[in-house]
């Protein structure tokens, strides 16, 4: 997974509440066995929908979507994240996510930005017209016009997306003592070695 630490650039000004996992990439969508592609069907409902942003040349390849309440909200699939990236999302700004989406937008590496609803329309009008930026370390969404919000953010959900450390990357981490735990135990446990290496 990609280490996000800053995010800046356009914002696609979304704003809609209540976006379930449907609408962020629709279920015919899930057949594909791979991730790749996914981005063409994100939002595949909301851009055939007059003017809307998300075919507004003006926007294109923005890397933050800025939402509404209760983003991520329906079904539990993962696939939304793997389609916002595929898009070229590496955020979301909105007051609250689904527990489900937000946990998964970690897993793949997109920083969810919680912040007031007063905030998020802030940021909304912003984006018309201004790039946006996130700095992940400092907390902090800024615009060229002053406007510094703080948000808050668990902190091993931080040091994994600063580190880009995914399930696997953390289990690598610690490598070194699980190398000195096999050997340890194939000292202690010989007969379980031995087991091992006769089903290899």
């Amino acid at each position: 997974m990609d280490a996000v630490s800053h995010v800046e650039g356009k914002a696609y000004p979304f704003g809609r509440k209540n976006v379930d996992t449907d609408v962020i990439i629709p279920a015919q969508w899930l057949k594909t066995i791979t991730r790749e592609g996914l981005g063409q069907g994100c939002f595949e409902s909301v851009k055939q929908e007059p003017g809307n942003v998300f075919e507004d040349e003006a926007y294109k390849g923005a890397p933050i979507v800025i939402a509404g309440d209760n983003f991520g909200c329906g079904s539990s699939r993962e696939h939304a994240a793997w389609a916002l990236l595929d898009m070229g999302i590496k955020a979301v700004i909105a007051p609250s996510y689904s527990d489900i989406f937000s946990g998964n937008a970690f897993k793949n590496g997109i920083l969810a930005v919680a912040l007031p609803q007063e905030q998020v329309d802030r940021l909304l009008e912003v984006a018309k017209t201004d790039p946006i930026t996130i700095d992940l370390e400092s907390q902090t969404v800024t615009t060229p016009f002053q406007d510094r919000f703080t948000f808050e953010i668990d902190p091993f959900r931080k040091h994994c997306l600063l580190n880009g450390l995914d399930e696997v990357g953390l289990t690598l981490t610690r490598d070194s003592a699980i190398a000195a735990h096999e050997a340890k135990a194939r000292e202690s446990l010989p007969f379980l070695a031995k087991g091992i290496a006769a089903a290899a």
